[in-house]
């Protein structure tokens, strides 16, 4: 009996350090960043990047470079020696890729091949502004290979730049894995209340890009969190209240090629709040 009463204490202790790391674990939250973020940088380097950062999972920008000797993009449509590398990148960081976007493709040819690329490389949501017309398509590649869509909101005039926009794009006869990627930025950009527009769209919202910005209106630049005219404690007691189960994606807009001493201190803060 002291044995196990030993083992269970051990067990605790762990669980309790490891939650005070990742305190977002506790809410079944996952905290990573965008890589557009180090879009003046390699994948490859922003892996170092993303790591100092204190995080484990990421959403990839697509347009940037692949890096540490690979030649190309992250792009879907790599050859399987590219995705293979990566991965091995992934697992010796025991880091994850589990978001990818925002992608916006043309055919439906297209899109399976995405999904079949999502597939492979585990990824659990795509960030997308998907014309309307591919809506039904979407929904069924998205049941047939168990991976999320959250449809992101650029700044108007962008189509999905207001949430009842999305509302309506999301009907009931599509699959309950569609729903909405909020972009906390680029609604104070178009002079949106963050808070409200996450009270609106409630249990549709699938996955965050968490900013914080200077100041409201089209001139606004990311700012570490908490020092911007976003209430993120407000931001968090709404995501719980509509009981959000995603990914938070640190998307830092700014001070581009040193910034993740930024994004660093941002993602702390973050989790203090926690």
């Amino acid at each position: 009996m002291k044995k196990i009463w030993i083992v269970i204490f051990l067990l605790v202790t762990q669980y309790c350090g490891f939650s005070q790391v990742f305190p977002e674990d506790r809410l079944g939250w996952k905290v990573g960043v965008q890589t557009y973020t180090f879009k003046e940088f390699s994948f490859y380097e922003a892996l170092s990047k993303a790591d100092s950062c204190g995080v484990r999972y990421l959403e990839c920008f697509r347009n940037m470079q692949i890096g540490g000797g690979l030649e190309g993009k992250m792009d879907f449509n790599m050859d399987e020696a590219k995705k293979i590398q990566i991965k091995k990148w992934l697992t010796d960081r025991k880091m994850r890729l589990t978001g990818y976007g925002v992608v916006n493709l043309k055919s439906e040819e297209a899109w399976r091949k995405l999904f079949e690329f999502g597939k492979y490389m585990g990824i659990e949501t795509f960030t997308a502004e998907p014309e309307e017309q591919f809506l039904p398509f979407l929904s069924n590649l998205c049941d047939e290979f168990e991976i999320n869509l959250a449809i992101h909101n650029h700044a108007y005039p962008s189509h999905y730049w207001y949430p009842p926009v999305i509302l309506q794009a999301i009907n009931h006869e599509l699959s309950d894995r569609i729903g909405a990627c909020a972009d906390l930025g680029h609604w104070v950009r178009s002079g949106l209340n963050p808070v409200a527009c996450l009270q609106l769209l409630g249990d549709k919202v699938k996955w965050v890009h968490m900013k914080d910005i200077s100041v409201y209106g089209e001139e606004g630049h990311s700012v570490v969190w908490g020092k911007g005219v976003i209430n993120l404690p407000q931001v968090i007691e709404t995501l719980k209240r509509v009981g959000f189960s995603g990914q938070l994606s640190a998307e830092y807009e700014y001070n581009w090629f040193h910034n993740t001493i930024d994004v660093k201190q941002s993602i702390s803060f973050f989790r203090s709040l926690l």
